[in-house]
């Protein structure tokens, strides 16, 4: 991509993806990602209703008055977006392909994250690792992670999830909030997500085209697989063809969900032809009442 059309793009994914995280979600992100941890601020008089536990015996002693420790909750936290850029990921059946739809949805989630004060970083994969972005904080640092997300090819064509959150939980040491961006078409990776969902906040966006819920009635048609470039041939418009996608669709879409709630991975469903907002909204709801 030339670089001035490059920037072009950029700038309106920022206009128009910093405007929702001011006006919409920088609340509801606060409250459904709050800090894991509490540190010390103040002591203050013992009130009436405060917790014994809480008396710092210390300052007690010197004061000869009953005091308390007072504690707020600890805010900068680092956020990981860990995103599929395999080949099904360049396909659409309408308006967007399903990669401009996840970086818009990456770019709204960083700058929440960075009005919110906390740290972003990024993990590209496929099948393997393709590009790692250390977390870190501010605007030019969330334009350089758009830039990348709009123009990195990625070296190699399938999906691995598991190595993507073995790689994940390794190099980040520290308990994190991490969005994991596909369409989880990939080999079985329950045992990966269990792993890294213990050790940090984990949130699974799952992102599909509408033809992947609903096959159009369309004919005989040659149908290429992007991760594997296998063709092969599809009478589209038969009972027998819809009856079968339908039922594996169905027995995807299960599996996936159970995974997930095996797991105790919240997730959202991240259709192409509806705004990213509504689910967006509807997960951050999810969690708020949850805490």
């Amino acid at each position: 991509m030339e670089t001035k059309e490059l920037l072009r793009k950029v700038r309106r994914i920022e206009i128009k993806t910093r405007g929702l995280s001011n006006q919409i979600f920088s609340g509801e992100y606060h409250s459904a990602f709050k800090g894991q941890g509490m540190t010390f601020a103040e002591v203050r008089e013992y009130q009436p209703g405060d917790e014994i536990r809480k008396i710092d015996w210390n300052v007690t002693a010197r004061m000869g008055a009953p005091y308390v420790k007072i504690f707020e909750e600890e805010r900068e936290q680092t956020v990981m977006l860990i995103v599929d850029v395999s080949a099904s990921e360049n396909f659409g059946s309408g308006d967007i392909l399903k990669r401009n739809y996840i970086t818009e949805v990456c770019a709204v989630l960083a700058f929440s994250a960075i009005t919110n004060n906390d740290k972003i970083g990024v993990i590209f994969f496929s099948d393997k690792i393709e590009k790692f972005i250390p977390p870190k904080k501010g605007r030019a640092h969330t334009l350089q992670i758009i830039r990348d997300l709009l123009n990195y090819k990625a070296e190699s064509k399938g999906t691995d999830i598991n190595h993507a959150l073995r790689y994940f939980t390794g190099v980040i040491k520290k308990k994190c909030i991490a969005f994991l961006i596909s369409d989880f078409i990939s080999e079985p990776f329950e045992k990966s997500i269990k792993l890294a969902n213990k050790k940090h906040d984990l949130v699974a966006l799952r992102v599909q085209d509408p033809i992947e819920s609903s096959f159009p009635k369309i004919g005989l048609v040659p149908l290429t697989d992007p991760e594997t470039d296998e063709v092969f041939w599809a009478d589209t418009s038969s009972e027998a063809f819809q009856y079968s996608y339908k039922k594996e669709l169905k027995k995807f879409d299960v599996e996936i969900e159970r995974i997930f709630k095996s797991a105790g991975v919240d997730s959202a469903l991240m259709p192409t032809h509806i705004n990213y907002v509504q689910p967006l909204m509807k997960l951050f709801k999810k969690r708020e009442t949850k805490r």
